[in-house]
């Protein structure tokens, strides 16, 4: 059995996906295949992938599934020991894959493991290591209190601002846009949910694992992967942004509503709500090189 199946969803980003394909070609010391799941890009990804990177399997949706859909359609031929999800829009150092791997080799606890992911202006990618969105993580985070107490923890627990980038750390979730998941976690939790269009299916992917089968989910700061971060969402900047607010109620409803109290449920929807057509107008004022999909 080969170490890694690599599994990549594609929407319009052609040039992204070359340099991303090229990185993994570079990576070296890892048996791996990859998939290309294009979710019918009309930017010619597919007929690029399969000129200039013969070797990665292609599979061609005539429409836009989703993220999570198209990611199954890899994983329901996984082969390998492990199975990551990357994003197109991502860069790898030649030797990330091997020392990600190797983690997890001597960590056999570890169910899901992530890097550390760097913005293209150095920053860190606040998403690659999460608390799960509690109904108090949720409070803090939905009404600004993150923001209006950057220093204390009890506020900042869902994106962790107030740990050390660099501390290795068993967290409660990672991001999919490089998740390494090991292949007896998918066996035993199956895969993504697909009732997440985009967005929030990797935290439920990670609390299924964490929280329902005792799995570990470290985030690994010795391997550094560069992230453009939303490059294939700004293109639907509208419609992602309504699916980012929605994938925050589907978590909640599926996770905790049922133990939380019903008004703190109701605050909650209104909250997401508000924030989410906060979000939207926000996004119709901006100009159009500079819209967002999400908060």
């Amino acid at each position: 059995m080969r170490d890694l199946d690599i599994v990549i969803v594609n929407y319009n980003t052609r040039d992204l996906l070359r340099a991303c394909l090229r990185s993994v070609d570079a990576s070296v010391g890892v048996d791996l295949l990859v998939y290309v799941v294009d979710n019918a890009s009309k930017d010619g990804s597919v007929e690029m992938v399969r000129q200039e990177f013969p070797q990665v399997q292609v599979i061609a949706n005539s429409a836009n599934v989703g993220y999570a859909a198209a990611n199954n359609m890899a994983l329901r031929q996984l082969d390998a020991r492990y199975a990551l999800l990357l994003n197109s829009d991502t860069l790898l150092p030649p030797e990330g894959l091997r020392q990600a791997i190797d983690f997890m080799d001597a960590h056999p606890d570890t169910g899901i493991m992530g890097p550390k992911l760097v913005r293209p202006d150095g920053s860190l990618d606040l998403a690659c290591r999460r608390s799960f969105p509690t109904p108090g993580v949720a409070f803090a985070r939905l009404f600004g209190l993150a923001k209006l107490f950057p220093n204390d923890p009890r506020f900042t627990r869902y994106n962790l601002t107030t740990v050390d980038p660099d501390l290795l750390m068993e967290v409660d979730a990672v991001v999919g846009a490089f998740m390494l998941i090991r292949r007896e976690v998918l066996e035993q939790i199956g895969l993504l949910d697909e009732t997440f269009f985009a967005f929030g299916e990797d935290l439920d992917l990670c609390y299924r694992a964490k929280v329902h089968r005792g799995w570990k989910v470290y985030y690994n700061p010795a391997i550094t992967v560069l992230h453009y971060k939303g490059e294939s969402m700004k293109q639907r900047s509208y419609a992602m942004t309504i699916q980012f607010y929605r994938a925050m109620w589907l978590f909640h409803r599926k996770h905790f509503a049922r133990q939380t109290f019903f008004l703190f449920n109701g605050l909650i929807a209104l909250g997401i709500a508000a924030l989410g057509g906060i979000a939207l107008l926000k996004n119709l004022l901006r100009p159009s090189g500079r819209k967002k999909a999400g908060m």
